[in-house]
């Protein structure tokens, strides 16, 4: 079979028609298709945080659940900007992020699912191709996409122009290809989220809860979250905390969000960006922050990562302390945005091996007639 029929044949069986939620269906510009990718009804349960105050409880909605490979928040907006790529007969798949980008390592895989072909725009601070095989590179490579390393340039005025120039060569050659901005985070990439609210809304999120808090970088999962909380009226109120750029940056990009979809309020009335918690910058990590992981994964057991959640949970921790008047109750729901990959890219290795944080060496026990070694 020819891979162009193969194609074919996978757009006739994966694309889906989208009926939006009731309260989202007088939306501008509603996406005409999804494909499957995610793995939906993500479970929430309570989540006992060290230095959780008292006066708080602590859920999460285990959005790192989404899949295997395809783990985090990243696939549910894949499933309408991959669905958009098949609908207009694209064969290969651009997108851009950094090092250890888990956007770029979901839509890796999700082509290569898909049958399409897939080009990473990968921002690092130093132009080497020596950037190792770790953590989402490894899956990045396993699944053949054509990596190429570029500056720390922002998409609109750097990196949109620089996968422009290879579209136009790869137009040449006869091949079609979508591009996918930074995050997947632009209005179609936003669907994912207004859908899983609707997800959370089975889920009894309005009545259980008073307060949803997610991390952002890009602003999608953001956006979608507080879309679908204004639309369906609910009396949440929503947080992000950001680990790059600022407050004014989100807002705008979520502004653009509204524009297109032709609602007619404020980002700043919608959503509370908490600022001033992204540490050292974006993919840069402190010890403490690192240190901080390794205390929630030894007491709850579950492991978040270095680039955005745990920044976003020391964020919310530090209000909730300092400043509990910015939440609307007592009630939180947090949502786990995935990025476990990114812990195998080496930086945590120097902690999980030091006995002072109480992580026992490695040791060997030969037989059960010697002495115990511990």
């Amino acid at each position: 079979m020819s891979r162009n029929l193969h194609r074919g044949i996978n757009k006739l069986t994966q694309l889906h028609h989208y009926e939006p939620p009731k309260w989202a269906s007088k939306l501008k510009n509603i996406p005409r298709y999804y494909v499957k990718l995610a793995q939906r009804d993500t479970p929430i349960h309570h989540w006992n945080l060290p230095s959780l105050p008292k006066e708080f409880s602590l859920f999460i909605k285990r959005d790192d659940m989404t899949g295997s490979t395809l783990s985090g928040n990243k696939v549910r907006k894949l499933e309408f900007l991959l669905a958009d790529a098949l609908d207009k007969k694209c064969d290969t798949i651009f997108t851009c992020g950094g090092i250890q980008s888990n956007h770029c390592r979901s839509t890796a895989v999700a082509a290569r699912q898909l049958g399409l072909d897939c080009y990473l725009f990968l921002r690092s601070p130093e132009q080497t191709t020596d950037i190792g095989c770790e953590g989402n590179l490894f899956l990045n490579k396993l699944v053949g996409s054509q990596i190429i390393v570029v500056p720390q340039l922002q998409y609109k005025s750097g990196l949109k122009q620089m996968m422009e120039k290879v579209s136009e060569k790869l137009k040449e050659q006869g091949s079609s290809a979508y591009l996918i901005e930074v995050g997947g985070s632009s209005y179609m990439g936003m669907f994912g989220y207004l859908t899983a609210f609707q997800e959370m809304i089975d889920q009894n999120v309005l009545k259980n809860f008073d307060d949803i808090v997610v991390t952002v970088g890009s602003g999608g999962s953001a956006s979608g979250i507080a879309i679908g909380n204004y639309l369906t009226g609910s009396k949440l109120k929503c947080h992000a905390v950001n680990v790059c750029d600022d407050a004014a940056y989100f807002y705008q990009k979520i502004n653009e969000d509204l524009q297109i979809g032709g609602l007619d309020v404020q980002a700043e009335e919608l959503i509370d960006i908490i600022d001033g918690y992204k540490g050292q910058g974006y993919g840069k990590s402190t010890q403490e922050e690192l240190e901080d992981i390794v205390e929630i994964s030894r007491t709850t057991g579950i492991m978040v990562d270095p680039v955005y959640n745990v920044k976003a949970i020391r964020g919310m921790l530090h209000e909730m302390n300092t400043n509990p008047g910015r939440f609307e109750g007592h009630r939180i729901l947090y949502i786990h945005t995935g990025g476990v990959f990114g812990l195998y890219d080496g930086r945590m290795d120097p902690l999980v091996t030091r006995p002072a944080l109480g992580i026992n060496d490695v040791v060997c026990w030969e037989s059960a007639n010697d002495p115990m070694p511990f």
